[in-house]
């Protein structure tokens, strides 16, 4: 049964890990929104927003994944419908995750064609998300 905790303490820091990259990354492309294409600034941004991508929220995003339907079906949450309601959200989380990844894309060829104000309202989707998700965690409503 401790493998069990463990495996739960991995799901945590993996969804932490994720979370906090959701919320990093827009943050970041609003202040990449309003630098020159070309500058230093912006090529600093297009760094720091792939590593933050490749290196922290790929891999998160793909431990939560693994870990959360595994933990569902030994818990034996499969049947319980606020579990799929969980999974409905992480499934729209994830789709905001690829969203980020193509809108990093069109930054890093200046491509980019969406203002600043676009990304700080973008910049609330994970918040809203994640409400939903813990909310249906602790409190397990239906």
């Amino acid at each position: 049964m401790s493998w069990l905790l463990w495996l739960k303490a991995l799901h945590v820091v993996a969804a932490i890990s994720w979370m906090a990259g959701l919320l990093y990354l827009p943050r970041l492309m609003v202040y990449h929104a309003g630098a020159e294409r070309g500058s230093v600034q912006s090529e600093t941004f297009k760094v720091m927003e792939r590593r933050l991508l490749r290196a922290i929220m790929n891999p998160a995003m793909i431990v939560v994944w693994i870990t959360g339907p595994l933990l569902a079906w030994q818990m034996g949450f499969l049947n319980d419908y606020w579990m799929w309601a969980k999974f409905a959200l992480v499934a729209v989380m994830s789709d905001f995750h690829h969203r980020l990844a193509r809108w990093m894309k069109a930054f890093a060829a200046n491509e980019n064609q969406k203002d600043a104000r676009f990304f700080r309202i973008m910049n609330e989707v994970p918040t809203v998300l994640m409400l939903g998700i813990v909310a249906l965690v602790i409190v397990k409503p239906f």
